[in-house]
C-alpha cells in the first residue's frame, strides 16, 4: 500500500461517512466489472463471505458439506458454523486442489452443496465440479480467498464455466479466458487480508449471478435490517426498520473500500508481476534436484498468490525451512489440514472412502518461497540460491 490508498482511507475519513456506504457501493461495482459477475456484496472477511454464502442456501443442523480439509481452517468452519459437518475429499497431488474424481462417492442424502477451493490462487477443475452438482442437484460455493485475478479458459458463449469440449460444429467458437469470480459456481467468496493480492486491511467479497442470492447477502450481512442505513439517512420520511431473519454484523466500513478500489486499479498490473516472477521460478527451481514446481493446468492462469514446491522424500521440510531462514529467507510450511488440527476431533468431519493421503503428504512436503510483486529479480535470485543449498547441505 502507498500513498493512493493513504489518501483514499483520508477521503473516506473527512467524508463524513466511515461505515457500511458509499465507498462500499463503488467498490461493489467496480469489483463485480472487474470480475465479469453481475451481482457483488461486499463483507467483513473471506470467512464471513463463506458463512453467509452457506446459511444463503439453506446449509444448517444435520447437513453435509463436500470440501477439502487441504485448505486454511476457515474453509471447514464456515460448514461448521452453520452446525453442518464437513466431508472432506483428498487432493490433487499436482495442483493442491479438490479432486473431482472423489466427490461423487462422498455424496449422500445429506448432501446439501459442494465448497471448492481454489488454493493458492491456483483455480480448482470448477467445470467438472459443476458437472456433478448439476446433475446430483447441488449448489457449488467457491472458495476463491485467494484468486483474486486468476482465470478459466470457457468455451465461447459458455456461461457455466465449463471448459472447451470437441464440438459437432465444423467451426467451433474460440476459447475465451474469464476470470474466476463471474462466478462459474453459485457463489465465489474474496478474501482481501493482507496475505492476498488486493487488501483491504481485512475484508471480502461475495459474487453471484443470482439476484435473489444478492438480496439475501445483502439482508444477512447487516443483521437482517430490512432498510438499509443509506436508504433511511436518504429518505424524505421517517423510515422504520424490520429484523425478519437473524442476520449478523459482516459489514465492510467505507475506509476499507475507498483502499480497496485503489488497490483494484493496480490489479492487472501486480497479476502481471507474479506471473513473470512465477516464471523465472518455474525456469532455476525445475533444475534442482528433489523440487517439484506447482502445476499449472493449460485451462488455468493462477494469480500465483503463493508459490509453493514440493520436496522429495529424501528432503526434511522443517531442517530445509530452517536453513534458509538461518540464511535471512523467510519460507511456510505448505497448505494446512483441518482435520489434523486440535479444533477437528473426531466426530466433528467425515472423510470420503479414499482417505487424505495426498492432503497429508503435501502437508508434510511443501515449502511456500517468498513472492511479492514488489520482489526484486535479484531478491528472487537468493530464494533460489538458498534453496539450493539447503537442500545439498
Amino acid at each position: 500500500m502507498g500513498e493512493e490508498e493513504a489518501e483514499a482511507a483520508r477521503r473516506a475519513i473527512l467524508s463524513g461517512w466511515v461505515t457500511q456506504g458509499p465507498e462500499v457501493a463503488a467498490f461493489e461495482r467496480e469489483f463485480a466489472a472487474a470480475v465479469g459477475a453481475p451481482h457483488a456484496c461486499a463483507v467483513s472477511s473471506c470467512t464471513t463471505a463463506l458463512h453467509v454464502a452457506l446459511v444463503s442456501l439453506g446449509v444448517g443442523a444435520g447437513d453435509e458439506v463436500i470440501t477439502v480439509s487441504h485448505s486454511f481452517v476457515a474453509t471447514a468452519n464456515a460448514i461448521r458454523y452453520c452446525g453442518a459437518m464437513p466431508v472432506f475429499v483428498d487432493v490433487q497431488i499436482d495442483t493442491f486442489n479438490i479432486d473431482p474424481a472423489q466427490v461423487e462417492s462422498a455424496i449422500t442424502s445429506r448432501t446439501k452443496g459442494i465448497l471448492c477451493v481454489h488454493q493458492l490462487g491456483m483455480p480448482c477443475d470448477i467445470a467438472a465440479i459443476r458437472e456433478i452438482a448439476r446433475r446430483r442437484h447441488l449448489p457449488v460455493v467457491e472458495d476463491a480467498a485467494c484468486a483474486i485475478g486468476s482465470e478459466i479458459l470457457v468455451a465461447s458463449g459458455a456461461s457455466d464455466g465449463s471448459l472447451p469440449a470437441p464440438l459437432a460444429a465444423s467451426t467451433p467458437p474460440a476459447p475465451t479466458w474469464e476470470r474466476i469470480g463471474k462466478p462459474h459456481g453459485d457463489v465465489a467468496c474474496f478474501s482481501f487480508h493482507p496475505r492476498k493480492l488486493l487488501s483491504t486491511g481485512d475484508g471480502g467479497m461475495l459474487t453471484t449471478a443470482d439476484p435473489e442470492l444478492d438480496r439475501r447477502f445483502r439482508l444477512l450481512r447487516q443483521h437482517g435490517m430490512s432498510v438499509s442505513d443509506s436508504a433511511r439517512h436518504a429518505s424524505k420520511k421517517v423510515m422504520t426498520e424490520e429484523y425478519a431473519v437473524l442476520g449478523f454484523n459482516y459489514r465492510l466500513t467505507d475506509i476499507q473500500a475507498a483502499v480497496g478500489r485503489e488497490q483494484l486499479r493496480r490489479l492487472a498490473a501486480i497479476v502481471a508481476r507474479r506471473r513473470h516472477l512465477a516464471a523465472r521460478y518455474h525456469e532455476k527451481l525445475s533444475l534442482l534436484p528433489g523440487v517439484t514446481v506447482p502445476a499449472e493446468p493449460s485451462w488455468a492462469r493462477s494469480n500465483w498468490q503463493t508459490y509453493a514446491v514440493r520436496l522429495s522424500a529424501a528432503h526434511d521440510q522443517r531442517r530445509v525451512m530452517q536453513r534458509m531462514l538461518d540464511a535471512g529467507i523467510a519460507t511456510r510450511r505448505g497448505v494446512m489440514n483441518a482435520h489434523m488440527e486440535p479444533a477437528y476431533p473426531p466426530g466433528t468431519w467425515r472423510a470420503a472412502d479414499e482417505g487424505l493421503g495426498r492432503s497429508e503428504e503435501l502437508l508434510r512436503g511443501c515449502v511456500a518461497l517468498p513472492l511479492f510483486h514488489q520482489m526484486a529479480e535479484d531478491d528472487q535470485e537468493r530464494v533460489i540460491e538458498a534453496l539450493s543449498l539447503a537442500l545439498s547441505a
